[in-house]
């Protein structure tokens, strides 16, 4: 399975992936580690968010999507595409894409939205 984890740090999974511009992606399979094959840095203008063509974004052909936050939306969207997005409280990249081969991906950590509503697309 290819999983693209967000990770504008290049260290932690961070949140809000559809304004995320760089994503390790990781090729998983259940019982073994997940290997990083690539990372994406992509320009502005190329955050989900933000992406809207012509073509098709490099974020097309994975899998499954991570984030430590993903909204309801985003989910709706991607799923069109036959991409799973999942968000977790696991920091580490690469653990996160293996527990989401495993089945076992931590749930996000709650958060606190503010008066004006959060969205997470």
């Amino acid at each position: 399975m290819r999983i693209a984890v967000a990770s504008q740090n290049f260290r932690t999974v961070t949140p809000h992936v559809g304004r995320t511009r760089r994503f390790f992606i990781f090729e998983a399979t259940p019982g073994a580690p997940a290997q990083e094959v690539e990372r994406l840095d992509m320009p502005r203008g190329m955050a989900l968010h933000d992406f809207k063509g012509p073509g098709d974004h490099p974020l097309y052909s994975v899998d499954a999507i991570i984030a430590a936050s993903v909204g309801r939306h985003f989910v709706q969207r991607m799923a069109r595409m036959g991409i799973t997005a999942a968000a977790t409280s696991e920091p580490d990249p690469a653990a996160a894409a293996r527990a989401l081969v495993e089945g076992c991906l931590p749930p996000p950590a709650p958060h606190e939205h503010d008066e004006a509503g959060c969205s997470h697309d």
